[in-house]
């Protein structure tokens, strides 16, 4: 059975799990996740309100785990009739081409030297950087377009890496909504 991976992004992981009851989850090694819990009865330490399976084992029995993640760029979503918004207002493209704009958005502010190669003009762009960062992917940086975009959702066959592509085009998603909270701070401080 594959480990199911789902990935929930939220204002406040802690103040959501005050109120929900949950098992926290082990890692393969037997460490506690940092991320991931269950919201199954699994088997659990009393003491310590982990699971006494590792997420390999679980998955294997049937338990599924959600990893809750805290992201902070929703803090300033007013609704998700803001957030829609913010999703679906076109963004000047150019702007990825300012090294300090780019060093504030989630996920890619360490690799403007990236971002600069590909140029982002659209949200597939923005995906492309994404996986391109991640472990697996990195060999594809100084290939051409083409070349990476042949290879960049291939499941690497030595070690079974591979980025989501669901994954990558959410995270694009999300920095397109931090980008234009950034903007639209900058308008209302203008103003």
């Amino acid at each position: 059975m594959a480990e199911t991976d789902i990935d929930i992004d939220m204002v406040d992981r802690d103040a959501a799990l005050s109120i929900i009851k949950h098992v926290a989850a082990l890692q393969k090694d037997g460490t506690r996740h940092k991320t991931s819990v269950y919201f199954q009865d699994i088997p659990q330490n009393p003491f310590t309100n982990c699971a006494t399976l590792n997420t390999k084992k679980a998955s294997e029995l049937g338990y599924f785990k959600i990893d809750l993640l805290n992201n902070s760029i929703y803090r300033d979503v007013k609704n998700e009739e803001h957030l829609i918004k913010l999703l679906h207002t076109e963004i000047p493209w150019e702007i990825f081409q300012e090294k300090e704009i780019v060093e504030m958005l989630a996920h890619i502010h360490d690799y403007f030297n990236i971002v600069n190669i590909i140029k982002p003009k659209n949200i597939t762009d923005l995906a492309v950087i994404i996986a391109l960062i991640r472990p697996g992917k990195k060999h594809l940086i100084n290939k051409s377009r083409t070349e990476i975009d042949k290879e960049i959702w291939k499941i690497d066959s030595n070690n079974g890496y591979s980025f989501k592509k669901s994954h990558a085009f959410a995270y694009a998603a999300s920095i397109i909504v931090q980008l234009n909270l950034i903007i639209e701070n900058a308008h209302s401080t203008a103003s």
